[in-house]
């Protein structure tokens, strides 16, 4: 059969140019046309492969803990303090913030209130009236002379309304976006700043789960208001807060935050919290949360209850948690069910429900809305709140942030918020879940395969 450059002999001046073309590229070996093209995606797998594996250590996969003391105890602080190489600071006084009712009107009182200086950073900073109001508010003291530094991570923040941040600039607020995406930094763009901090006058301080949207209003009382969890704190670990706020104020701006009307002196009360501010960053090895969830699993004796909003654990957690279960701790796991923003780390998530279920977890998925909260709570007497997920991204590449007392009034309080969730949860039965379709196998086992991004 004759095709229609079969009529030319590549040599006539009456060849159409487009004919000479087809012709030419029909001259050009297959490997030659795709040469390119598959050095560039062998280059970047490679490049992949590399980062991934920086993250393994060089015997194993998990950790051990040879005898690790119960969280009642001091030896468990002292530990929590080794790991981390963050020191626990006595006499704090912590409240516990639920869902946006709860959240946003002290965040608002405190900014309004402030003399000195406003410190935010933020990794989602969306659109609706929350949003506007905060800048408002920014805006007002920042026109008063108040000094506001507001930090934006550049992907997190890419909602954001332009036109509040050039408000806020004009209004004399300094807003600076994280780590923006620059073509000789690519291989950072998917180290974010997942860190949510608020701190005025040096000695308010605020951190959890909420991000500045109207999705975080209201009370979860539907679909469209999330739940979440959030604390404010006063005494000596706003300073460590403040601290992690500078951290990266200090990488974005080259600005380092001292003086004593940013770092005044905070007095402990005497029956206040001991706290640890643990931050963490993306780093060969084992960042610092990782190590301290892995301490605190591992010392469990009594209960362990994980809330997680975005929950792919990878197999040395699952096994941390199967191990917790079969020595008697009751470990209980509430994660989103249907109301979820992220299905693809859900299915991540689903495909070690098996394992965990065997391993005498039990496992809740919340009903009402999104479940964004992020905490941990040990034996009712030691817990973590704060921005960490339980997934790759927050253990290993986003910048993250989180909160533990270690004493029993926090922990009991939001071991009642615990239960009050589970009561608008469904738990996960095995031999239902055992009976799910092949499509629904083959979905989870897929997204396994991007577990280190998720």
């Amino acid at each position: 059969m004759s095709g229609p450059l079969d009529r030319f002999d590549g040599r006539s001046s009456e060849l159409p140019e487009r004919a000479r073309e087809l012709l030419a590229a029909e001259r050009v070996p297959l490997w030659r046309r795709l040469g390119w093209p598959a050095a560039i995606a062998a280059a970047w797998l490679g490049w992949y492969g590399s980062e991934s594996l920086r993250h393994r250590r060089e015997d194993q996969d998990g950790y051990e803990a040879r005898s690790p003391a119960p969280p009642s105890r001091d030896d468990f602080r002292r530990a929590a303090e080794a790991l981390t190489g963050h020191v626990a600071t006595d006499g704090n006084r912590a409240e516990l913030l639920i869902n946006g009712d709860q959240i946003f009107p002290p965040i608002l009182e405190a900014i309004r209130g402030a003399e000195h200086s406003i410190h935010l950073e933020t990794y989602v900073y969306w659109r609706g009236e929350i949003a506007d109001e905060v800048a408002e508010a920014i805006r007002e003291r920042a026109a008063a002379g108040v000094e506001c530094r507001v930090l934006l991570d550049a992907v997190g923040s890419a909602k954001m309304r332009p036109e509040l941040v050039r408000e806020l600039r004009e209004a004399g607020a300094n807003v600076v976006r994280f780590r923006p995406p620059r073509p000789h930094l690519l291989g950072r763009v998917a180290n974010r700043s997942h860190r949510r901090v608020l701190v005025v006058d040096g000695s308010i301080g605020f951190t959890g789960g909420v991000g500045i949207a109207d999705e975080w209003t209201g009370d979860a009382e539907e679909p469209d208001h999330w739940r979440d969890t959030h604390l404010r704190i006063h005494g000596p670990a706003v300073r460590a807060l403040q601290g992690v706020f500078a951290e990266h104020w200090v990488e974005a701006t080259g600005e380092a935050l001292i003086g004593e009307r940013l770092l005044p002196e905070l007095e402990p009360r005497e029956d206040g919290l001991a706290m640890q501010i643990v931050r963490s960053g993306s780093a060969v090895g084992d960042s610092n949360i990782e190590v301290l969830y892995f301490l605190a699993i591992a010392s469990a004796e009594r209960t362990l209850d994980l809330t997680a909003a975005y929950f792919a654990p990878r197999p040395p957690f699952v096994k941390a948690l199967c191990d917790a279960a079969r020595r008697g701790v009751r470990v209980r796991v509430l994660v989103p069910g249907e109301h979820t923003d992220k299905a693809f780390v859900q299915l991540a998530g689903r495909n070690t429900y098996a394992e965990l279920l065997e391993g005498g977890v039990e496992l809740y998925e919340y009903e009402p809305t999104m479940l964004h909260a992020k905490s941990l709570v040990i034996d009712g007497c030691w817990c973590s709140i704060g921005t960490v997920n339980f997934d790759n991204r927050s253990f290993q590449l986003n910048d993250e942030l989180t909160v533990s007392a270690f004493d029993g009034g926090l922990a009991e309080d939001l071991e009642r918020e615990f239960e009050q969730d589970l009561e608008r949860a469904e738990r996960i039965d095995p031999n239902r879940w055992s009976d799910r379709g092949p499509l629904q196998r083959a979905a989870e086992r897929v997204t396994t395969l991007l577990r280190r991004e998720l």
